[in-house]
């Protein structure tokens, strides 16, 4: 297995923490610890599972990994449209555009490594 930085969607992930991450920075100062923190949490532990994942010895330990961080990025999405109704947020295309990508990219990773083993 190569090393996880190595790994387009763990890239991916990475970008996607770094525009969590911006625009949670204008959210109103009473969001500090609710839905804010809540979204980047959910936006570190896709790269982060990725990552362990792709540290364990098994392929069916890091499919699992996988799937983790899969429902991560669910979870950052809810979050996203929730930070949109509430008008914290006004343009979320381009994140919801990159949360889909990285959803296909794992479930690529997801299937390559079935086929694989």
């Amino acid at each position: 297995m190569k090393d996880h930085k190595d790994l387009d969607v763990w890239n991916k992930a990475m970008d996607l923490v770094e525009n969590i991450y911006t625009c949670t920075k204008d959210f109103p100062k009473e969001e500090v610890y609710g839905l804010s923190s809540q979204i980047k949490r959910a936006a570190v532990s896709v790269p982060s599972n990725i990552a362990e994942g792709a540290g364990r010895k098994g392929t069916k330990e890091f499919i699992q990994f996988l799937y983790i961080s899969m429902g991560s990025l669910s979870e950052v999405e809810t979050q996203i449209l929730l930070a949109k109704r509430l008008n914290f947020i006004d343009n979320i295309n381009e994140i919801t555009q990159d949360i889909t990508k990285i959803k296909q990219m794992l479930n690529g990773l997801i299937n390559y490594l079935n086929r694989k083993s």
